[in-house]
């Protein structure tokens, strides 16, 4: 009997040794003081609020109290103190090109890249557009295509997945599709084989082939340019060259349609847009020339927006050109499509299209243009945090401070609500429950 109770008490002793090594450890708490809140969804902001995270999801938003540090927060959790800021969800950029860098035309522009750079130097430049995206507070990108780089936006996705680079939730649309004559590289001799900055394909099989090839290689979105030259006519009117037709199109949104997924349609007006529409997309890019039958479509069928207005301000050239009188057409059918599509509850979400411009540039700088054209700042905002978060079907797992949301939070010195221009200088951003970037809160740990 005593050799038995010995024997017990050791199987004992080894099991709770055991158990008490495979316990699960709990994540760390982080509890963060804001002195302003806008929350992504409120019509308006709240004071002296509480965020509890613990490790990478927002568990708890309270109010904060009197206390400089509150009593009630867990011991051991980090604490960091922004009651002297305005604290917001990360902000979501859904139309973006990491791999394009706003190419210099003295440096050969747009064509070099495809004609000299390798793809590991276009990746390293990639890199550092990531970097400068979540510097600026952009937690989440859609990025629209790789421009000749083929599946490089997936390699980049999985080295920010991994820890191995700093940078934004990606979602990623690989290569994009579009017709013969409807994409670069153009103008070289027909006898030379060029590339070209998209996949090609002609006819309903192709469409539904490569789309399944880019799903294969990890597209998140289906990208397709349904428009692609643009002019002034003799009437001056601008006109946009249609690219896929309505069965084209239609063969790729059912197949990625079947894999869960959705289709983003670079659409500027015109045929092509109807076509965009007709075939069942999911967004519209750009939508530059919208008519009020295209606009009521958009509403019914629940299309959203991603206008990206403020790129077509860059870059004009000489009035007296076509393509300078394109160029400014562009930004003015654009003005009236957008305050049409607003007024009429059309969905809208925040995008840049930067990359087309240099990265250098405050991706933020859309805000002010969007609240010109008869936005709030409120709105303005929503359409980078909850608004997007939507059209990437991550409604409250992102662009929101809420319980069950991922821990995306970033902060502003000032109140972007009376100047949303505030929010190109993002001092605070904390992606997935890290601190990135610390400018502006003092931060510390609670004793146990």
């Amino acid at each position: 009997m005593k050799c038995w109770t010995v024997f017990l008490s050791v199987l004992w002793l080894v099991s709770t040794g055991w158990s008490q090594q495979n316990a699960p450890l709990l994540a760390p708490v982080t509890v963060i003081r804001a002195g302003v809140l806008i929350d992504g969804v409120s019509g308006s902001a709240r004071r002296d609020q509480l965020v509890t995270i613990r490790g990478n999801v927002i568990t708890g938003v309270t109010d904060a109290g009197p206390a400089s540090v509150p009593s009630n927060l867990p011991a051991g959790a980090t604490f960091i103190d922004l009651s002297q800021a305005t604290v917001l969800p990360g902000l979501i950029d859904a139309h973006t090109h990491i791999f394009l860098q706003g190419e210099d035309p003295a440096e050969g522009g747009y064509d070099i890249q495809l004609l000299k750079y390798p793809l590991a130097f276009r990746a390293a430049r990639a890199t550092i557009s990531v970097r400068r995206a979540l510097e600026q507070g952009f937690t989440t990108l859609r990025d629209m295509e790789t421009e000749g780089a083929g599946y490089g936006d997936v390699g980049i996705k999985q080295a920010i997945e991994g820890g191995y680079i700093p940078g934004p939730r990606l979602f990623v649309s690989t290569r994009a599709i579009s017709t013969t004559g409807g994409y670069p590289l153009e103008g070289y001799a027909p006898e030379i084989e060029v590339p070209k900055g998209v996949q090609i394909i002609d006819g309903p099989v192709e469409a539904r082939k490569a789309a399944r090839e880019q799903l294969d290689h990890g597209a998140d979105w289906i990208k397709i340019y349904m428009t692609h030259r643009s002019w002034v006519s003799k009437n001056g009117e601008l006109v946009s060259q249609p690219t896929l037709t309505v069965e084209e199109l239609r063969a790729i949104v059912d197949e990625t349609h079947g894999w869960g997924k959705k289709v983003a349609c670079h659409a500027y007006g015109g045929e092509g847009m109807q076509r965009a529409l007709d075939g069942g997309c999911d967004s519209i890019e750009h939508g530059l020339m919208l008519s009020d039958a295209q606009i009521a479509q958009m509403v019914r069928q629940g299309t959203w927006l991603c206008p990206t207005l403020n790129i077509y301000y860059e870059g004009w050239e000489p009035a007296d050109t076509p393509a300078g009188q394109r160029d400014r057409k562009r930004a003015s059918v654009h003005e009236e499509s957008f305050r049409k599509a607003l007024k009429a509850g059309v969905k809208i979400a925040f995008g840049t299209d930067i990359g087309g411009m240099p990265w250098t540039e405050p991706i933020a700088q859309e805000f002010p243009r969007m609240v010109e054209l008869g936005m709030t700042p409120m709105q303005a905002i929503q359409s980078a945090t909850s608004q997007a978060a939507e059209l990437l079907e991550m409604k409250g797992r992102l662009g929101v401070i809420a319980p069950g949301a991922y821990a995306d939070v970033v902060a502003v010195s000032g109140d972007p609500l009376a100047n949303v221009k505030i929010l190109e200088n993002v001092g605070f951003v904390m992606k997935d429950g890290i601190v990135f970037k610390n400018e502006l809160g003092l931060k510390g740990k609670l004793p146990n």
